[in-house]
C-alpha cells in the first residue's frame, strides 16, 4: 500500500505503509516513483549508482555498512592508503551515503541510514541468487 506523505522530498512524496517483501510489488512501486520523478531526481539516482561504480569506493562503503569504523581501520582492512580512503569518504559523505562521528581524535564512519545498508544488502543478495530457469 502506498500513501502520499506530507513531507516533500521523502521518496518522491510517497510513504510506504508496510515493508513489502514481494519483489513484484517493490518493482511496481519503484516504477511508480520513477514515473513521478523529475529529470533531476533521475539524474540524482544515476549519480548514486555512478558513485557505487568505483570498486574501491564500494568496498569502503561495504566496510562502513557493518559498524562504525575509523579511516585507518578501513585503510588497513582494504590495503589502501588512508589518504585514498579519506578522498572516497569525502565523496560518499557529499552523496549522503555515509556519515561520520568524531570520537576523540578519530572520526568513525558508518552507512548514512538503513536505506543505504538495505540497498547494499539487496544487491549482494541478488548476486548470490542462482539464475532463473530459461535465463
Amino acid at each position: 500500500m502506498i500513501r502520499r506523505c506530507a513531507t516533500p522530498g521523502a521518496a518522491g512524496g510517497l510513504r510506504f505503509a508496510s515493508n513489502h517483501s514481494n519483489i513484484g510489488t517493490r518493482i511496481h512501486i519503484l516504477f511508480y516513483i520513477l514515473s513521478a520523478a523529475t529529470l533531476s531526481r533521475v539524474a540524482e539516482l544515476a549519480d548514486l549508482f555512478r558513485m557505487l561504480g568505483d570498486p574501491t569506493r564500494l568496498r569502503i562503503l561495504l566496510a562502513c555498512a557493518e559498524a562504525p569504523v575509523a579511516v585507518s581501520d578501513i585503510a588497513d582492512k582494504l590495503d589502501v592508503s588512508s589518504s585514498l580512503v579519506s578522498h572516497h569518504l569525502r565523496l560518499l559523505r557529499a552523496a549522503r551515503m555515509v556519515r561520520g562521528e568524531r570520537r576523540g581524535k578519530q572520526v568513525f564512519y558508518t552507512a548514512a541510514d538503513q536505506h543505504v545498508s538495505r540497498v547494499l544488502a539487496d544487491l549482494l543478495e541478488h548476486l548470490t541468487e542462482s539464475p532463473a530457469d530459461g535465463d
